[in-house]
């Protein structure tokens, strides 16, 4: 990324993520906690939290994925991408039902904050834990995090099939003539929580 996030920034998009799902839970206005040299580094642009990042949010119970969505690059200042994804996490992402008030404290947040894309064009020069997948094909996409293939214990091969599988493709299809295959990396932080 051509940007770092400071353990301070990292700390404060944490507790906004939480922040605004909790207040959505409870039907009130989020409020957010800021140290005055933080805020005067957010208005000023000179924080990591007012640059515009894609980012996705991701929510872990027991140890398992209840929810994650993002946004591979964004016009809006990180702050504002991360409490937007925080959202469509636990509220919004498909493969799961809302999150319910009862179970928010047993979940774990994680951030990925996303560097810009670029275009691959040696798919055997991704660094598995290193790079980020996004395929686009036949008006069909799928993005993996750089942290999922570890996750999963996968080596390239597999990971390059998956992307694929994750677009709703073939497993070979970022061979494909006209597949746009493109890499990124993340900055990923999260809670200590279990």
């Amino acid at each position: 990324m051509e940007f770092t996030i400071t353990q301070e920034e990292q700390g404060v998009l944490l507790a906004d993520a939480r922040e605004v799902i909790a207040a959505s839970l409870e039907d009130r206005p989020p409020v957010f906690q800021r140290e005055p040299e933080l805020s005067q580094a957010i208005a000023s642009g000179a924080s990591a939290l007012a640059m515009p990042c894609g980012a996705f949010v991701t929510l872990h119970k027991a140890g398992a994925l209840r929810g994650c969505i993002g946004r591979m690059a964004a016009a809006d200042p990180l702050e504002r991408t991360v409490h937007t994804m925080a959202l469509e996490a636990a509220f919004r992402d498909r493969r799961f039902p809302p999150l319910a008030k009862a179970e928010f404290p047993q979940c774990r947040i994680e951030i990925s904050a996303l560097s810009p894309l670029e275009r691959c064009p040696d798919p055997h020069s991704v660094i598995v834990g290193v790079h980020g997948l996004y395929l686009i094909h036949k008006g069909h996409s799928g993005v993996l995090l750089p942290q999922v293939p570890l996750e999963q214990g996968w080596n390239l091969e597999e990971y390059l099939a998956y992307i694929g599988v994750k677009a709703g493709l073939s497993p070979h299809a970022y061979e494909a003539p006209g597949a746009e295959l493109y890499t990124f990396t993340a900055l990923v932080f999260g809670e200590d929580r279990a």
